[in-house]
């Protein structure tokens, strides 16, 4: 695969996708925003890649935001289009179903925040700062926002900072939750790594539809979720992988994990 705006290596199972866009803080512009598309969309059909992480160029951002000059352009009409096109992106990240892993190295404001909060788990370098400043451009968050932030961190919280704009720091981050980790910045890919080598050593079946439940949290009612759950937990027990997990731990040695 090759990418004007990233940079793609896929090692021992992980794909490691840059944003690299370094003399612009890599802001999502147009045509980023498309490689993404391309590049989740090509990695969902690679058999050979179990977990992905998603990181910036560079040691000042992770992304800034949306490329400025383009949003300048926009009115009402071509607004709405742009939101919708990123919102369509980031969907297809949070509902990927490989683990994605966002190791967020650096600034991750306005769109690069909310594609932090698309990803599954996020990692944040002790630089790291977050932060949805739209209101300080006369807009709101448009890749959505507004919606994964309140889920993640409660309304009160995700209403100040969107209504103020202001930025916080990593371990402010991790102490709301907004953040699972914060490690140190030369750290942070090999912490990455450890933990996606984790996730891979389990029953992909398992993670796959774990992925599935969580992700329908807030969208359904609860017992329509818990109905859900146990649909997804009963397909799981069919699996040869049950067999072995089970098997395994009965036997007191490491499970052998086929995904099938």
């Amino acid at each position: 695969m090759s990418y004007q705006n990233l940079l793609v290596e896929i090692k021992d199972k992980i794909a490691v996708v840059k944003i690299n866009r370094p003399d612009k803080l890599n802001a999502l512009n147009a045509q980023t925003m498309i490689e993404l598309k391309n590049v989740f969309t090509e990695l969902g059909k690679n058999e050979s890649v179990y977990v992905i992480i998603l990181t910036g160029s560079g040691e000042k951002a992770f992304v800034a935001g949306a490329d400025i000059s383009e949003l300048n352009k926009l009115n009402t009409i071509s607004a709405k289009e742009f939101s919708e096109k990123g919102q369509e992106v980031f969907y297809m990240i949070e509902n990927s179903a490989k683990p994605v892993i966002a190791a967020v190295n650096g600034f991750a404001l306005g769109g690069g925040c909310e594609i932090a909060l698309a990803c599954h788990i996020r990692l944040a370098s002790e630089n790291a700062k977050f932060g949805q400043p739209e209101v300080n451009l006369g807009i709101i968050p448009g890749y959505g926002g507004t919606q994964r932030l309140t889920r993640l961190i409660n309304s009160g919280r995700a209403t100040e900072y969107i209504l103020t704009g202001d930025m916080i720091d990593a371990s402010e981050a991790y102490r709301i939750g907004l953040v699972n980790h914060v490690y140190k910045q030369n750290e942070l890919v090999d912490k990455a790594f450890e933990m996606a080598q984790k996730i891979i050593s389990k029953g992909q079946n398992a993670v796959r539809s774990a992925i599935k439940a969580i992700n329908i949290v807030g969208e359904v009612s609860g017992k329509e979720g818990q109905n859900y759950e146990a649909a997804l937990f009963a397909l799981c027990c069919g699996t040869e992988d049950f067999k072995e997990g089970t098997s395994a731990f009965l036997e007191k040695r490491k499970p052998k994990f086929t995904n099938s």
